[in-house]
């Protein structure tokens, strides 16, 4: 049994829906995924899901704000749902889900209960008591849990150094994804460049995330003024939906710049391969990530990527081997790093290729359900020897 918070279009929703549909095609496991309403302008994968038949659960009042009653309603819903489908395994995912989960599986004695860290709710652009709240609740909830699995081995660090879990409980498993398609995009670089309106001459800065706070589209604006005279052949794409698309298209108005800039607007997942295909450059300027997938995805499309050096970009974003790895904020790096790969042409085919030989394996969807896989047998493998250590006691 899976429960996360929302099925929205994101990364830790794909994540955990490839998890569950090779749990159901691949190993014949019998799968329910438990998730709240998706609300909110990014899209969902509901869709997706009856497409691949995956059984789901709606619990009307399980959402990212926190409400004492509505929390409450949640946990009594989830611990009906534990107690009819009786899983061996019980998955969280996102901070919500991840408390409410391992809480109501724990006290329900749940044989294997595991959460996976996608992204961690603290951070420094969050204010202090937030922050505080956050890493009570997820110490509190890590004392509920038999194992943990982060996206990144950076997510381990942050959680260990705030005293969340025990090191012995942690594993890193990548977030798996399908690998053909961004292998096989460059077959429509030229009818997306041509529906995008690009000429062949132009080089193209992508950024895929949603149009929203803390995502760097700012930074990126601020770089394409740095730019605009240097470097009049570069055209700057930036692929999502979000709440802050009007104010991004006013700052860019009011920088002249409305001739650099295309919105694509909300795309299905299925639609990012070819729209980088029509990329030379993927920016990935956050504050804040556990590992995006846009960086793996650009790699394995054989696109170079610069991004800031935040929570896990580091362990693909290798400086001089697949792309620029640059200190948040450092907004003239990021305008000087677009333009020295914007004039190298084989530098970028080389820090593509390079990224393409690394990860194309690593990232597969598959790869990752099978470790996760083994996770959960191990832990139920562990504590069955454990029960029967202590009767014999």
């Amino acid at each position: 049994m899976h429960i996360i918070t929302r099925l929205i279009l994101g990364g830790a929703q794909e994540n955990t829906l490839y998890n569950c549909e090779d749990l159901l095609g691949e190993h014949a496991d019998e799968v329910l995924l438990v998730t709240g309403p998706a609300e909110g302008p990014e899209g969902d994968l509901f869709e997706r899901a009856r497409r691949h038949q995956v059984p789901i659960e709606i619990v009307p009042d399980l959402c990212r704000a926190i409400g004492p009653l509505a929390d409450l309603r949640s946990a009594r819903r989830l611990t009906e749902i534990v107690q009819r489908f009786q899983p061996d395994v019980v998955h969280t995912h996102s901070s919500k889900a991840g408390i409410l989960g391992r809480a109501v599986a724990w006290n329900e004695k749940v044989p294997a209960v595991i959460h996976t860290i996608h992204g961690l709710a603290f951070h420094p652009y969050e204010r202090w008591w937030k922050n505080a709240i956050y890493i009570r609740a997820e110490r509190w909830a890590a004392r509920r849990c038999d194992r943990i699995i982060s996206v990144a081995d950076a997510m381990t660090k942050q959680a260990l150094a705030q005293k969340i879990g025990r090191a012995e409980q942690y594993i890193t498993i990548h977030s798996g994804m399908e690998v053909e398609p961004f292998l096989a995009c460059d077959q429509f670089r030229k009818t997306t460049r041509q529906r995008l309106g690009i000429a062949d001459n132009e080089v193209v800065v992508m950024k895929v995330a949603r149009l929203f706070e803390w995502k760097g589209h700012e930074d990126v604006i601020q770089a394409a003024k740095l730019l605009a005279s240097d470097a009049p052949s570069i055209r700057f794409v930036f692929v999502g939906g979000g709440t802050w698309r009007d104010r991004l298209e006013r700052q860019i108005a009011q920088a002249g710049l409305a001739n650099r800039f295309i919105f694509t607007g909300l795309v299905p997942s299925g639609e990012i391969p070819s729209l980088l295909s029509a990329s030379d450059i993927v920016v990935h300027a956050s504050y804040r990530e556990g590992l995006a997938r846009v960086l793996p995805q650009s790699l394995i499309a054989g696109r170079p990527v610069i991004s800031y050096d935040v929570d896990g970009a580091r362990e693909v974003v290798l400086p001089d081997r697949t792309g620029c790895l640059l200190a948040p904020h450092d907004i003239v790096g990021l305008a000087r790093s677009i333009e020295e790969l914007a004039r190298d042409a084989p530098r970028r085919t080389r820090f593509g290729r390079t990224g393409q030989s690394l990860f194309q394996d690593l990232f597969r969807h598959e790869v990752m359900t099978r470790k996760i896989r083994e996770v959960y047998a191990e832990t139920l493998a562990s504590k069955s020897e454990r029960s029967r250590s202590t009767s014999k006691e």
